[in-house]
């Protein structure tokens, strides 16, 4: 049987699925560790849904009203109806702050209108 492709063996430490902020995040973070990554995406990473989402990014920053992590749990489980996981919202209010500075430190263009 012949075949009218070549095979290439590929070989690495982690594979991410997904060319999102959060496989992005993933793949540098991995690379950071100096691991063989790569991160697979049906689409162009301009094109993932983070980038067509329209809900923004939320973290209670407090730099311009007097604002607290629990305040941002709260309004997180309130809008899903209780049904998220309150441990993993929990979690993802408490380390926000520091998530969303990283993030603009390496370059995210967050809009801000």
């Amino acid at each position: 049987m012949s075949s009218d492709y070549t095979l290439t063996d590929h070989r690495f430490d982690v594979v991410v699925v997904g060319a999102g902020g959060a496989g992005l995040r993933a793949t540098f973070g991995m690379a950071a560790e100096n691991m063989s990554v790569a991160c697979l995406s049906k689409v162009f990473p301009t094109r993932s849904h983070t980038v067509a989402a329209q809900g923004g990014i939320n973290a209670a920053l407090g730099n311009m009203v007097e604002d607290d992590w629990r305040d941002h749990f709260y309004d997180t489980v309130k809008g899903s109806d209780w049904l998220g996981d309150q441990d993993a919202i929990q979690y993802m209010c408490q380390h926000a702050i520091p998530a969303v500075i990283e993030l603009e430190n390496a370059g995210m263009p967050f809009s801000r209108t």
